[in-house]
């Protein structure tokens, strides 16, 4: 063949560096082009100077000789695509019960080098169907404990294939020694609990591990006590996994609580997988646990939330758990991760709780999250995606309150409008006659929407407008042009962070411009006094419990539950606008009625 293919360099049909890449082609019976893919070589025609390859979409295609050499990628019968394409079921068959042979064959295929993304895309879904997850798992232990194999911490690193054999306890030692800080060394000393049983010296790997891991925790103590207490994890397991005794001078799982003062930033930034293991730990050392867990729902993520509340239910603190939810769910106080979790869970425990009210303090949690510019949109994404929540949430409810629910969301900026009439169909299919009130007199509706506010409230929000206006906007504007100066727009981060910012100061400024719009100040003076009115300070008697309690009345944007002030329009003070002294009260709050007896009424500007 190369004797002919010099025939060809002296009739100028093809060049000399032309001969090398063609044998290539014509001996490996396989080529991959950058637009077409993969080809196999069926006939090769000296005298025309062409060959005939078959592509998935171009089968016999033809192609001259020198444009062959040029723009096909020689393939050896040895590579993963070739033997895709000779013997899939041998190579099924080998996945099956050879895993790192499979390994070995992508990786070589690949110049020894190839991530994770890579080797999955070589065999999934030829070779390996939809078991890739357990498939990969079960190599990735193999090659963890076969020498010729370097794993990377990171996952979008690549996987070498070594030629010489490096010893298990060797590589261990190695990657322990170099890691740098420690949470690199945690990672490390995991894997050496792990495969301890394999070690051909355990002792000597084990003391050094277990020296630099004690010496890091000690000096983690104070500035990071989370990152501490995973150490603190990977110790005691290396510990077990070699049989030995703990140590009572080592640092303690209580030596970290003693640092530990904020919860949850604590827990936030311990990693998912001990973030249960980091909850038991604090109950076992930390008198009166379960008030401070239930303190830092509202501020946690949805997955953290869920182990919390987990434990709680667990350890029989169920009822200090519904408690809390149904307090910041009344409230509307819930966190979009908190109320991402409970919806998401749908907990028996919390059949009763879960109301219409809980859409309404999403709705909430929603609004609040665009006021401060938080970027996540999980809870509403969630809502949209979920076509049994909002449905569930309603059933068999009092036709008022459905009212109610669909004119909160009519009103909310929460979703745009074609969310929002796939929401209001949901409910309409349960409530048929919502309909009417959806596309009934929207003159009335514009005169429902107007509400009350105290004057500083709405110089507040006067306020932030005037920022928004003239200092937010036009430094945005002037980000987006810097941003757009910096080149391709595509691969340009400053300018798609400014887009975003655009996109929720936007949002932002209609938001004000309508509430502003709707708004009505007022000072509170002279409110009627003859039965409770926003402006007023009422005092109730709980009369389940014979308890009293004080709330004030005042505008939409005042309320503040931690200080017992209500807005007007929340459902328990809407139980009690215009109601006089004496009369009592049923309100029901989450599922539960209860009833009051108002005791005395004054002027909140007075008091």
């Amino acid at each position: 063949m190369k004797e002919e293919l010099e025939k060809l360099v002296a009739t100028g049909k093809i060049t000399h560096r032309h001969i090398e890449p063609l044998l290539a082609l014509v001996q490996g019976g396989f080529g991959v082009h950058k637009s077409w893919g993969f080809g196999r070589i069926r006939t090769v025609d000296i005298v025309l100077g062409r060959l005939s390859i078959d592509f998935h979409s171009k089968a016999g295609h033809a192609m001259d000789l020198s444009f062959a050499a040029e723009s096909l990628k020689p393939v050896g019968k040895e590579h993963i695509l070739a033997r895709k394409a000779t013997d899939l079921p041998g190579l099924k068959q080998q996945a099956a019960l050879h895993h790192l042979d499979v390994v070995r064959l992508v990786l070589r295929s690949f110049n020894n080098r190839a991530t994770i993304d890579q080797i999955q895309a070589a065999l999934v879904p030829d070779v390996i169907g939809e078991d890739w997850k357990k498939w990969w798992e079960a190599a990735r232990t193999e090659m963890k404990k076969d020498g010729h194999f370097n794993i990377p911490a990171k996952k979008t690193e690549p996987i070498l294939l070594q030629e010489t054999e490096v010893s298990l306890q060797t590589r261990l030692s190695s990657e322990f020694r170099t890691a740098k800080g420690l949470k690199a060394r945690i990672a490390v000393a995991l894997e050496v609990a792990k495969c301890m049983g394999d070690l051909q010296d355990k002792q000597s790997v084990v003391t050094e591990v277990l020296g630099v891991l004690n010496a890091d925790i000690q000096s983690h103590l104070t500035t990071m006590p989370s990152l501490a207490l995973e150490g603190i994890f990977a110790r005691d397991d290396v510990r077990v996994a070699a049989g030995l005794a703990a140590d009572p001078a080592d640092p303690t799982e209580a030596a970290v609580w003693a640092h530990s003062q904020r919860l949850h930033t604590f827990f936030d930034e311990t990693s998912a997988p001990r973030q249960r293991r980091a909850l038991e730990s604090f109950k076992n050392h930390v008198t009166e646990w379960g008030p401070q867990l239930v303190g830092i729902l509202n501020s946690s993520g949805a997955r953290l939330c869920g182990e919390t509340a987990r434990l709680l239910m667990q350890e029989g603190k169920t009822q200090l758990l519904y408690d809390t939810l149904a307090r910041l769910i009344g409230q509307h106080g819930a966190s979009s991760e908190l109320l991402l979790w409970f919806g998401k869970e749908r907990s028996e425990a919390f059949v009763e709780l879960f109301t219409p009210e809980v859409f309404r303090a999403m709705l909430t949690a929603m609004e609040r999250d665009a006021f401060n510019e938080k970027k996540s949109n999980r809870l509403h994404d969630f809502i949209l995606s979920d076509q049994q929540l909002l449905p569930e949430l309603i059933e068999s409810t009092d036709f008022d309150v459905i009212k109610d629910l669909t004119r909160n969301l009519q009103l909310s900026p929460a979703f745009d409008d074609m969310d929002k009439r796939s929401l209001l169909g949901r409910i309409v299919k349960q409530y048929p006659a919502i309909q009417s009130m959806i596309t009934g007199d929207q003159k009335k509706d514009k005169e429902d929407q107007t509400f009350v506010v105290s004057w500083p409230s709405l110089e507040r929000r006067k306020a932030e407008y005037e920022e928004l206006v003239q200092k937010r906007v036009p430094a945005n504007v002037k980000d987006i042009a810097l941003a757009r100066s910096y080149g391709d727009l595509r691969e340009n981060a400053e300018y798609k962070a400014a887009k975003e910012t655009q996109k929720v100061l936007s949002r932002r400024k209609h938001e004000l411009e309508v509430e502003l719009n709707r708004a009505r100040g007022t000072d509170f003076d002279n409110p009627r006094l003859d039965v409770v009115s926003p402006g007023t300070i009422i005092r109730v008697l709980d009369l389940a419990s014979n308890k009293p309690e004080t709330y004030s009345i005042l505008g939409a944007w005042d309320g503040d539950p931690d200080k017992n002030i209500l807005s007007y329009l929340t459902p328990l003070a809407k139980a009690f606008v215009g109601q006089p002294v004496g009369k009592e009260v049923e309100f029901t709050e989450i599922g539960e009625k209860r009833r009051f007896r108002i005791e005395h009424i004054e002027a909140f500007k007075k008091s």
